[in-house]
């Protein structure tokens, strides 16, 4: 079974792209995969510095976090769109989990993982430019990211109290990337 890591790139309460990214997982265990769903904030790590690694190596945190990129045969990248571009959590903890530790190979985080990205916003665009650099990044860290991608408008406006998604065509979106996701995250194992 192919294993999703599922998370977005806000800490914030009440986040439209924790919520999307959630959404996105349900679509993923109904196309067949095994989800794990994080939220970022529980992975506190500091700005990443070159001289402070060589001192004291990767943080616990950050450890962790890239552990749990390596277990995962694929990701649900759900980011909010700041200035035209992705939030500097995310990426620090994207940074971080690229480092080598020990014996591990190179890139063992990001090297051929399937990656679905998407992103939410209150406004009219949907942060859909956030999507093209991150869609960059990942496809430089050597993942695999899925044609399909995902932008909701007005986001707060289609989800319910629940965080659950109202907007069919939404849904409908994100069924057929999490479908691309663990259709070629199977593909990638076999």
């Amino acid at each position: 079974m192919v294993k999703v890591l599922a998370f977005s790139g806000s800490t914030r309460s009440g986040s439209l792209n924790q919520a999307l990214v959630e959404n996105a997982a349900d679509a993923a265990r109904e196309a067949g995969a095994e989800v794990t769903v994080i939220n970022l904030a529980d992975y506190a790590m500091p700005i990443f510095n070159q001289d402070e690694e060589d001192e004291y190596g990767i943080p616990e945190r950050a450890q962790a976090f890239k552990q749990l990129l390596i277990d995962h045969d694929a990701f649900l990248i759900a980011s909010p769109e700041y200035n035209s571009s992705y939030p500097a959590v995310l990426k620090n903890a994207i940074d971080w989990a690229s480092r080598k530790a020990g014996d591990e190979a190179v890139l063992a985080a990001y090297k051929n993982k399937v990656v679905g990205l998407m992103a939410a916003s209150p406004g009219a665009l949907g942060g859909m430019r956030v999507l093209m650099l991150l869609r960059m990044l990942m496809q430089n860290l050597m993942c695999v990211v899925t044609p399909a991608q995902v932008s909701v408008a007005k986001a707060a406006d289609k989800l319910d109290e629940a965080g659950k998604l109202t907007d069919e065509t939404a849904k409908k979106q994100l069924a057929n990337l999490a479908s691309q996701v663990v259709s070629m995250a199977e593909k990638l194992k076999d």
